[in-house]
């Protein structure tokens, strides 16, 4: 047993890493102790379960256990430190993304599933959700976000009018060649409208690109996106071909511009006015015909107020701008997105397709969901995999009863939410006008059947020129 990074603190936490990787141990330990974390290692798993009965052992508030270590052993692991000492937190790290493998090891007792490489704020946020009742927030995101999808519009869910506003812009700027900008909250769908945009295009034959500026090293950005010339600095041992000139006649898809430093921001401007793009260290540019994708996580115009993105940059990038509402702006879309990943996540291994209650969809639709979307998918997963019914309850949800509380207007029996999404009474009890309840019941037709108005008209019972003419009178957007 060996002690990681310690950090003098007088009431620090303490960790157990059960890991045989010295390099990943002592970059684990490092990544904790900034949060207050002292770490003990235990290379075997027999080290592991001796160290719970040490004194030191009954001082853990965490694990984390490399799956590498006790490999098809592991949830047998896991299920034996948890019955040794229940409450405590385990996280397991693994290279396996199979939704199998999750699900396995969160029956077993694992608290949280980490797919590595894990991103330093990853790792943290899991150990602050594991050890504090802090709400789950991106729990599972590395794993549901894996789950295969059809990049197209149609599999974004909703028919608020804000979010199918967001939609037919992205759908009409799909067909052209122009720069797009999507502008939204972490979460919120980004990634699947690139993808959707680029499938729609005229260049969707060509690859899209994922570049995620945030994922970078900040030293490592310019030569990413730029490319460099053997020897144009300090280990530079090879050349390399920038992303920039890689997308040469197709996509390149920029997530997180807003963590841009300024420097390359005025490269890619340059590039971008100029159709050119020059690897560090080159004498000539090299011609490109590509269109960029940008996504931020929050507006680009408040960092141009503050000096900290280019102005004429943000109007390069923005030719089409997109912006996708957070999901608390769009709870009336919860319904119809929870049958959609319930039915996705019904297909995978080990799991299957849940149903869900009245009271259980109220409880999502109170709950004002900060990690948006994603967070909502992961949710119903961890939900998914401990159900033992066939239908998900408010039960199945113990974190949001916590924070919710289980008063009348919160869970089932609460008479101003339906379980369709479609709210029959105002704040202070009257029923809504009918033409209203009758709006937002052709919304939710139009985003659980995706569009298909036809599908939507015979589901409503009334004819295509009738509902037509309905979205008409009532102002809705139909378009996608």
């Amino acid at each position: 047993m060996e002690a990681g990074v310690t950090i003098a603190e007088p009431e620090q936490r303490l960790l157990m890493l059960i890991d045989d990787e010295p390099a990943q141990s002592r970059l684990i330990s490092a990544l904790a102790a900034r949060e207050g974390w002292r770490t003990l290692i235990a290379r075997d798993p027999e080290t592991a379960i001796a160290t719970l009965g040490t004194r030191q052992g009954m001082q853990l508030s965490a694990i984390i256990l490399d799956q590498w270590v006790p490999g098809e052993d592991a949830c047998a692991l896991i299920a034996e430190l948890k019955s040794r000492r229940p409450a405590l937190p385990i996280l397991m790290l693994t290279a396996n993304t199979s939704p199998l493998l999750a699900v396995e090891a969160m029956r077993a007792g694992a608290t949280d599933y980490l797919v590595k490489p894990i991103a330093p704020d990853r790792l943290m946020h899991a150990l602050r959700s594991a050890t504090t009742r802090e709400s789950p927030r991106d729990e599972l995101a590395p794993l549901t976000e894996k789950m295969p999808s059809n990049p197209d519009f149609e599999s974004m869910i909703g028919a608020s009018p804000n979010f199918r506003k967001a939609l037919a812009v992205a759908a009409k700027a799909a067909r052209g060649h122009g720069h797009v900008l999507v502008e939204g909250e972490s979460g919120t769908g980004k990634e699947v409208l690139i993808r959707a945009v680029h499938a729609a295009s005229p260049r969707a034959r060509n690859p899209l690109r994922m570049v995620n500026i945030a994922g970078l090293a900040a030293n490592s950005i310019e030569s990413n996106l730029f490319g460099h010339e053997k020897g144009a600095f300090p280990g530079a041992f090879e050349r390399q071909v920038g992303a920039l000139q890689h997308c040469d006649g197709a996509t390149l898809a920029l997530d997180e511009i807003d963590r841009l430093p300024m420097s390359v921001q005025e490269r890619l401007l340059e590039s971008i006015r100029k159709s050119d793009v020059r690897p560090i260290g080159a004498r000539h540019s090299f011609r490109i015909d590509l269109r960029i994708i940008a996504a931020s996580n929050m507006p680009l115009q408040d960092l141009v107020e503050a000096g900290e993105f280019l102005p004429e940059l943000l109007e390069a990038l923005s030719p089409t701008k997109v912006e996708l509402p957070p999901l608390r702006e769009r709870t009336g879309d919860i319904p119809a997105l929870t049958r959609f990943f319930l039915a996705r996540i019904g297909e995978q291994p080990g799991l299957r397709e849940l149903g869900i209650t009245d009271g259980a969809l109220s409880l999502l639709a109170a709950y004002d969901w900060p990690g948006n979307v994603r967070q909502l998918q992961a949710v119903l997963f961890r939900a998914a995999v401990f159900c033992d019914g066939d239908a998900l309850t408010s039960d199945d949800f113990p974190q949001l009863l916590s924070i919710l509380g289980s008063g009348p207007s919160t869970v089932a029996g609460n008479p101003r939410q339906e379980s369709s999404g479609v709210m029959l009474y105002t704040p202070d009890g009257h029923l809504r006008p009918l033409e209203e309840i009758e709006a937002d019941v052709i919304r939710l037709a139009i985003g659980l059947y995706r569009g298909r108005m036809t599908e939507v008209a015979r589901r409503l019972g009334i004819g295509r020129s009738t509902l037509y003419r309905k979205l008409t009178e009532l102002g809705i957007d139909n378009a996608a």
